[in-house]
């Protein structure tokens, strides 16, 4: 990060191990997720389209980033707010 002050959505999202951890969260909510939606699917051996599957393990991840990067976002204006005093 060249700025200490900055709010660029990859300065921030893709830093401090966030990718790792939204990884993580999609694996185990979309897993979640694919077994409400096409559970009954699976088990009666049809397996359902790839994208939706896709999709399913992509909104976690997707929704874990922006959170941590909103969090991130916030403490750094913060903080600038504070060395600005």
């Amino acid at each position: 990060m060249k700025n200490k002050y900055s709010t660029k959505f990859l300065d921030l999202a893709f830093t401090d191990g966030t990718p790792k951890k939204a990884f993580y969260t999609a694996c185990v909510v979309g897993t979640i997720l694919t077994t409400i939606n096409h559970g009954d699917n699976i088990l009666a051996g049809e397996f359902p389209p790839i994208l939706k599957v896709c999709l399913t393990y992509c909104v976690p991840f997707c929704v874990t980033t922006w959170g941590s990067y909103l969090g991130k976002r916030d403490k750094v204006l913060q903080q600038k707010k504070v060395d600005s005093l």
